[in-house]
């Protein structure tokens, strides 16, 4: 009997040190693996068509990430459903840093805007970075009768409802700029949404609305032949590519603030030391001198952070536009 018990302690013993083991090194799998990141390629999904304007920081960002890290970095367009189809695929994706999201404005701004959205903006995703912003130009047709933004606000308020604007569409980033302006001035503008800022700024020009909301990487060179009317930029400050064109701010409307941004985020879980290098690594790409001119020059702002800098600007950002969204009524179906 004796022999008998120790045969089986003999077969046993071994196994049970490695269940013992197994138990113990369990919880620190997630630091080991973090600690060989990236061992494998990484993706940015990018929620719009290939050739937006967030293609170019994707690439950026990308190419020179993979340089470092000496893996592929992937740039993935998932466009669809106003952004929503890219961003519910990362949201379920595996948190472990191999899938990005490059979010944009949109990102804050969904879950005020659709009766149905299938994720939170935070409790689902963990900002690594900011990544970029630019502002839009407030402009309009030269036929209209208004030589500043003073006397374009004069002319609305004493007409109401009839003079319009193109938007991008209903919730774009432009119509949002819109409402705000409206919001903020107590005018009555006519809403005419488009298929996009570049059909909007189209019909602009061709004088078929009075006013849009284009970005300024599109709209200088209108302005600067003359088919459109400059009234100044959203921003918060003015622009390196337009530095004589005041803000609205500046010109008559104090606090008047709307600068669409990009911002990369991983999906909510991924471990803390992932973000870690991820974000050390973005944020260095982000403040090279050469990357910053390059961007400057299409009229877009680098904007690196921290992680925590990040997650509370999109938190500011998701109250800001929900107040605006509900007091204007805007629904998308």
């Amino acid at each position: 009997m004796r022999k008998w018990m120790a045969g089986i302690c003999t077969v046993l013993a071994p196994l049970l040190l490695t269940a013992l083991l197994l138990t113990v090194l369990w919880p620190l799998e997630p630091a080991v693996a973090s600690d060989t990141f990236p061992s494998k390629p990484i993706r940015i999904i990018v929620p719009f068509p290939p050739g937006g304007s967030a293609d170019p920081i994707a690439r950026l960002v990308g190419q020179q990430m993979s340089e470092t890290f000496g893996q592929p970095v992937i740039i993935e367009n998932r466009p669809g459903g106003g952004t929503r189809i890219g961003t519910e695929y990362v949201a379920r994706s595996a948190p472990d840093g191999y899938t990005l999201f490059l979010a944009a404005t949109s990102h804050a701004v969904n879950p005020s805007l659709y009766a149905k959205v299938n994720y939170d903006p935070l409790r689902d995703f963990m900002a690594v970075s900011l990544a970029s912003s630019f502002p839009f130009i407030l402009l309009i047709h030269p036929s209209v009768p208004a030589r500043n933004l003073r006397e374009f606000i004069a002319l609305a308020k004493a007409s109401p409802g009839k003079l319009d604007y193109a938007s991008g569409g209903n919730g774009s980033a432009s119509h949002l700029a819109a409402e705000m302006f409206k919001s903020m001035t107590g005018t009555d503008l006519l809403h005419v949404p488009y298929k996009g800022g570049a059909p909007a700024l189209i019909d602009a020009i061709g004088g078929q609305v009075a006013a849009t909301f284009g970005s300024i990487q599109q709209s200088l060179p209108q302005v600067r032949s003359g088919k459109l009317r400059a009234l100044g930029v959203t921003g918060r400050k003015r622009s390196s590519l337009a530095p004589d064109l005041p803000t609205l701010a500046e010109s008559g409307l104090p606090g008047y603030e709307v600068t669409p941004w990009n911002a990369v985020l991983a999906p909510a879980r991924t471990p803390p030391q992932v973000i870690a290098t991820l974000n050390a690594e973005i944020t260095r790409i982000l403040r090279l001198p050469a990357n910053r001119d390059l961007m400057a020059a299409q009229g877009v702002d680098l904007l690196p952070t921290t992680p925590k800098e990040a997650q509370d600007y999109i938190a500011n950002e998701v109250t800001r536009w929900a107040k605006l969204i509900q007091q204007a009524g805007i629904k998308v179906e």
